[in-house]
C-alpha cells in the first residue's frame, strides 16, 4: 500500500531538521497525524508565524521582529566590545555565562569550503562595517573549536587585523569542575599552552 502524497511531503519536510533521518521523520509524521493533530496544528501555526515575523537584526544579524533587536538597543550594553558567534544559540550560551556585557554579531554559519560556505556567503562585509564603526574597540571571536570554527576565526583575525582592529579569541581548556583523568589529551594540551601566570 502506498503512502498518501501529503504524508510523504510531511515526512520529507521533517527530514530538513538536524539529526532527523528517514525513519525518525516517518515516526514523527505518523505520531503527529495519529496522536497529536492539535500539536501538529500548533507547530504549523508557529512555523507560519515565525516565517512571517522574524527577520535579521540590522546591527547584529540575529533573529528579531524589529529592525534592531532589543539587545542592540539596550543602553546597558558595552558598545566598545563586539563578540562574534556562529549562531543565535551560541549567543544565548554566552549570555547565560553572565560574564559578558558587550554586543554581538551573529555569523549565521561558519566558513566551510566542503559545504560551499565561504566568506562571501557569510556576508562578512557587514561584520567589517560594524567593527569599523568607530565605537567598537575590541572584537572577541567566539566561534566553535571545530575545524570550521578555527578556519573562520583565522580568516576573521586576518580580515580585522588588516583594518587595525584589536582582536581576541575566547580561551579553551579544562572545564570548571573537571578532573584531569577525564579530560581528553587535546583539551589538556590546549590548557597547558594557554596557561596564565598567577598573580602574587
Amino acid at each position: 500500500m502506498s503512502t498518501p502524497s501529503s504524508l510523504e511531503s510531511l515526512i520529507e519536510a521533517l527530514r530538513c531538521l538536524p539529526g532527523i533521518g528517514p525513519k525518525s521523520a516517518q515516526r514523527l509524521a505518523f505520531y503527529l497525524m495519529q496522536r497529536d493533530r492539535q500539536g501538529a496544528q500548533r507547530l504549523a501555526d508557529a512555523l507560519q508565524l515565525a516565517l512571517g515575523a522574524l527577520k535579521h537584526c540590522q546591527r547584529c544579524n540575529t533573529f528579531t521582529e524589529a529592525e534592531i533587536c532589543e539587545r542592540c538597543q539596550s543602553p546597558k550594553r558595552d558598545a566598545s566590545l563586539l563578540c562574534v558567534v556562529e549562531t543565535p544559540v551560541d549567543m544565548n550560551m554566552m549570555e547565560q555565562t553572565l560574564a559578558y556585557s558587550g554586543l554581538y554579531y551573529v555569523l549565521m554559519g561558519r566558513v566551510s569550503p566542503l559545504d560551499g560556505v565561504g566568506p562571501r556567503e557569510l556576508q562578512l562585509e557587514k561584520l567589517l562595517a560594524r567593527a569599523c564603526d568607530g565605537i567598537v574597540q575590541e572584537v572577541i571571536l567566539a566561534t566553535n573549536f571545530t575545524n570550521e570554527g578555527e578556519v573562520t576565526a583565522h580568516y576573521l583575525t586576518e580580515m580585522l587585523k588588516s583594518h587595525a582592529i584589536r582582536v581576541s579569541r575566547i580561551a579553551r581548556g579544562v572545564p570548571v569542575g573537571g578532573e584531569l583523568e577525564y579530560v581528553d589529551a587535546g583539551t589538556l594540551a590546549q590548557a597547558v599552552r594557554e596557561r596564565k601566570p598567577l598573580e602574587e
